[in-house]
């Protein structure tokens, strides 16, 4: 996998265009021919290392965007679309989806955006391009990351810890005196089924007794988010979203702008790379629940100043994802139609710990990841309590800096997972629910594997 070359044409060329640059600009400009360049852009030569280095000084450009943007998600993403029964009598093997990749990256880019906004080949499974696609879909384009609310919020940030040590007093005090909000605690039964509300008639935030002290000092960070109204108005208009998935995306930057005042970026980062990105010790440091940390983790991509690129995902016991953020990590494991049943991810249920896990995908790709059950606070149907499972993670050659990973072998064999039994073509998985999508089916009445689901492979 080290060895591997980069054909990443595709994502040079759409860097190219946006700066509005010919090829012989840029070859000039790179200090490479444009016959080099062209080779390059049609996938007909590798990404050097050189030229990856001089993409970098030259254009302040990140190298990990050559993997990470590769049309439809890179080959073996296209390749679990393709596997639906639409397309099985196609037979279009790998070698074919290689040459669409190199000779047509757009068109299999718009494969993909009309296959997915149909709601992947199963009509009315899914609502075309609902609210909560779009938004994630901004999300992703911006990797979770954007750096005006992160300087907003550090200068709010700075300004609250000069007027008082305690966070959640200051954030109290400038409510009072700068907005007119005062905070109230009630007891439960006074809110049974709210764990926050702003009464403007009372000007008052009104908390249930049931939140915790991070879940308090996130929801007085929110309201502080009308400091930095401008800053997300403007991402919001410029998102051109319809109104329901506006809605969704500004409590997502509302929700982004709390986490940053309460881990202000570049203090939060320090502590991440001095411990060793310890997720307990960061919880305490900076008084955040696991998910609030979590969260943080996935957006740490300012320029000149980035943290590792993790994703995260939450899962419920039945293994729906109601959370994905890929972030900077172009992990798989984010956009999979489906949860392996080998990830241990599901075990961290029934573990009041944190959980790591060493997997290898069918790509050859390895993952490093981290998985703990969260409880969201006063959530609960007919008294059972809600729960999930936050998982966390990033590629395993970039988890050796983690306190976690000390004296692991990260070269050791990892568990070899899926993306779901429906888009898994290992043949002999015994946790095997069902067979891959789009293989025939085969059955041999004088003999049998570890599965009972034989298919055809490529």
């Amino acid at each position: 996998m080290a060895d591997a070359k980069l054909f990443a044409g595709h994502a040079i060329r759409r860097l190219r265009r946006q700066l509005g640059l010919s090829q012989a600009a840029m070859a000039e400009a790179l200090g490479v021919s444009a016959s080099y360049l062209n080779l390059v852009e049609r996938n007909q030569r590798p990404v050097s290392a050189t030229l990856m280095l001089r993409l970098a000084q030259t254009y302040d450009f990140d190298p990990r965007r050559l993997a990470a943007s590769e049309p439809g998600g890179g080959s073996e993403a296209l390749r679990r679309r393709l596997a639906d029964p639409l397309f099985a009598d196609l037979e279009i093997d790998r070698h074919q989806l290689e040459e669409w990749l190199a000779g047509a990256p757009g068109g299999a880019e718009a494969f993909a955006r009309a296959y997915d906004r149909i709601g992947g080949g199963t009509a009315g499974a899914a609502e075309p391009d609902d609210a909560g696609r779009q938004v994630r879909r901004e999300i992703e384009r911006w990797r979770n990351h954007f750096g005006d609310l992160d300087a907003a919020a550090e200068a709010l940030a700075d300004e609250l810890r000069i007027a008082a040590g305690d966070l959640y007093g200051a954030m109290a005090e400038r409510l009072r005196v700068k907005h007119q909000l005062a905070v109230r605690i009630l007891p439960a039964d006074v809110m049974p089924d709210r764990m926050k509300r702003l009464d403007l008639h009372a000007r008052q935030i009104q908390l249930s007794e049931m939140l915790d002290a991070s879940a308090r000092s996130f929801a007085l960070a929110e309201r502080l988010a009308e400091e930095a109204r401008a800053e997300i108005d403007a991402l919001v208009k410029g998102a051109a979203l319809d109104r329901a998935a506006e809605r969704l995306y500004r409590r997502h930057l509302t929700g982004y702008f709390a986490a940053a005042v309460m881990m202000p970026y570049a203090r939060f980062l320090r502590a991440c790379e001095a411990s060793g990105y310890d997720v307990e010790l960061l919880q305490r440091r900076f008084g955040a629940s696991f998910s609030q940390v979590a969260h943080r983790l996935t957006t740490l991509q300012r320029v000149g100043a980035r943290g590792l690129p993790f994703f995260l995902l939450r899962v419920d016991c039945a293994g729906q994802v109601s959370k994905r953020y890929a972030g900077a990590s172009a992990s798989p494991l984010v956009e999979g139609p489906g949860i392996c049943p080998l990830w241990n991810i599901f075990e961290a249920f029934a573990r009041d710990e944190i959980l790591s896990h060493l997997v290898e995908l069918e790509d050859g790709s390895r993952w490093f990841t981290l998985a703990r059950a969260v409880h969201p606070q006063g959530a609960r149907v007919a008294s059972v309590p809600a729960r999930f499972v936050m998982g966390i993670g990033l590629a395993a050659d970039q988890a050796a800096t983690l306190a976690v990973t000390s004296g692991r072998d990260l070269a050791a064999r990892a568990v070899p997972i899926g993306l779901g039994c429906r888009a898994c073509t290992r043949p002999d998985c015994p946790q095997r629910s069902a067979p891959p999508a789009g293989r025939a089916m085969l059955s041999n009445e004088r003999e049998s594997g570890v599965t009972p689901f034989g298919f055809a492979s490529d």
